[in-house]
């Protein structure tokens, strides 16, 4: 059934139906979570949020644009509040066809003169349109619509110029030769007397709309008796909202915290679902690539000193020195979230309290001087415990690195994967203790993903047997953090367990046949092993 088919049957109905007023897409999907059929696109709440005048000051175009937010976030039929039709006759038959392209349900002009001034405002002192004039705009709304079941609502305007029920019951008839739908009835005296006495001596030519803001207490049962066909509860929502956000503005302001409006608004969280964030969460598993998948997790192992570095690791750890106008840490982050992985922990030691980066988690290996690599490893996978199912990446503190490279280990579907640095001989490490690795193929263009697994890795492989460096970065699926953990213990029963590293953990899992794909990179990284690399790095 289209949203006009909906309309019109509540319109048509043999029973009092009843719509809401709604101002933009968060407040029409409110509207519908409450139980309503029908939703009233008020011109004064649309004109109102958009902080100007009920005036025509906002434009057809911007009304246009709004409305169709709101089309979008609800399926409820949308009865759009058109003012005078912004304009002629033309104007009404552009109108009737925008309106329909954006799956609106139908418009309800009123007959005044365009720009409009709102009922409310010295409705006794604005002049109504020609009858004849109105009409013609009604009959070409009516030619221009191309579903059948399209609503045009006739507003007339009579009692509140002050012209009488004779003029009211003159343009009803009007309105229904020009080719109306339903006839809205208007006033605004405090008591229903008008709008009843309308609706008893017109009877029932048309279904008969009301909107009873100002005579909000006649009782329901009394338009029931009478035979209305919708009422229109045309602007609670906006105004409900302005006394609750005065309220909290307010407070906020003399408070100067915000512990007293807290509990009175509601969390974030319902703002994200009545976003539909749900929604977009289960779009991102279907269409986003893998390599953006934000279950990821970065580990960066940045416990040691770096005593390396001389005095300028003496008041901070290494991966806190600044390189590049920023702490070597920051910018592995950068790269880490420029890939698209948020959840970063860092495995801190020495001088722990400088390694305070905004948005990293923070844990802690107390025992860095005394232990390893492999400890710092294991405190981190315990802290993740809670998460063990999300695959990880881990890295060191002092190593940089371009995103690209976070990416190709994210596209491993490999339980264990290394990055490796097949321009090793060009490696700034050549001279230093590198970690070279032996894979059971060389590198080669034409080499399948996770085809190529590591042999050995170590610091003194025989030049002719070396087909890359690693570059200290180590992707682990779900099932590799399982199975590392099981293999960690392992390891801690050997005496000399706090004096392996990273590479004799790589060594361990190929010794007990478990696969380390070899993803063969060509540079685009850097380990922070000297105040030379320090300086190098900072235009890296």
């Amino acid at each position: 059934m289209t949203r006009s088919k909906q309309l019109r049957d509540l319109i048509d109905s043999n029973q009092l139906e009843f719509i809401l007023e709604a101002h933009n897409g968060l407040s029409a999907k409110i509207v519908a979570e409450a139980g309503f059929k029908g939703i009233w696109a008020s011109g004064l709440t649309i004109s109102a949020q958009f902080g100007v005048r009920d005036n025509n000051e906002a434009s057809w175009t911007q009304v246009l644009e709004n409305v169709e937010f709101m089309a979008d976030a609800v399926e409820l039929p949308i009865l759009l509040d058109g003012d005078t039709g912004y304009g002629n006759f033309n104007n009404m038959r552009r109108l009737v066809n925008k309106l329909e392209q954006r799956q609106v349900a139908g418009v309800c002009i009123e007959d005044k003169l365009f720009p409009k001034t709102n009922s409310f405002i010295k409705g006794d002192a604005q002049p109504l349109a020609d009858i004849d004039e109105f009409c013609g705009k009604i009959k070409a709304g009516k030619d221009a619509q191309l579903d059948d079941d399209f609503v045009i609502v006739a507003r007339i305007e009579a009692f509140i110029a002050g012209w009488g029920i004779a003029e009211a019951i003159k343009r009803a008839e009007a309105y229904h030769a020009a080719g109306a739908d339903a006839i809205l009835i208007h006033s605004a005296l405090a008591v229903a007397d008008e709008i009843l006495a309308f609706k008893k001596e017109w009877a029932s030519h048309l279904p008969v709309l009301i909107v009873p803001t100002k005579y909000y207490a006649t009782s329901t049962e009394i338009f029931r008796e009478y035979g209305f066909s919708l009422v229109i509860w045309a602007n609670h929502l906006l105004r409900s909202a302005i006394n609750a956000m005065q309220g909290t503005a307010n407070r906020i302001y003399h408070d100067q915290n915000l512990l007293a409006v807290e509990d009175q608004v509601v969390s974030v969280a319902e703002v994200f679902r009545l976003q539909g964030a749900d929604e977009l969460k289960q779009a991102e598993s279907l269409y986003l690539p893998k390599h953006y998948d934000s279950q990821y997790r970065a580990l960066v192992l940045a416990a040691s000193r770096g005593k390396e570095m001389g005095e300028l690791t003496l008041d901070k750890p290494k991966t806190m020195l600044r390189i590049g106008g920023k702490p070597l840490l920051a910018r592995i982050i950068d790269s880490y979230r420029a890939a698209g992985i948020k959840q970063i922990g860092v495995v801190r030691g020495y001088k722990k309290d400088q390694v305070n980066l905004v948005d990293i988690v923070a844990i802690d290996n107390d025992e860095y001087d005394s232990t390893g690599e492999l400890t710092s490893l294991e405190k981190g996978l315990i802290h993740y415990k809670d998460s063990a199912s999300m695959p990880m990446i881990v890295s060191y503190g002092d190593v940089l690195f371009r995103k690209y490279i976070v990416e190709l280990l994210k596209e491993s579907k490999a339980d264990f994967a290394i990055a490796v640095d097949v321009n090793w001989h060009e490696s700034r490490n050549k001279n230093r203790d590198a970690d070279y690795i032996t894979a059971d193929v060389a590198y080669s263009r034409y080499s399948q993903a996770d085809s190529i697994s590591l042999q050995y890795i170590a610091s003194d492989v025989d030049e002719v047997a070396i087909h890359g460096e690693w570059i200290g970065m180590l992707k682990l699926s779900s099932v590799g953090v399982s199975a590392l953990e099981t293999i960690l213990a392992e390891l801690r029963q050997q005496a000399n367990y706090n004096n392996l590293q990273m590479p004799d953990l790589l060594n361990a899992l190929v010794q007990r046949n478990h696969q380390v794909a070899v993803i063969y990179t060509t540079g685009n990284w850097l380990d922070i092993d000297s105040v030379e690399d320090a300086v190098y790095a900072g235009e890296f």
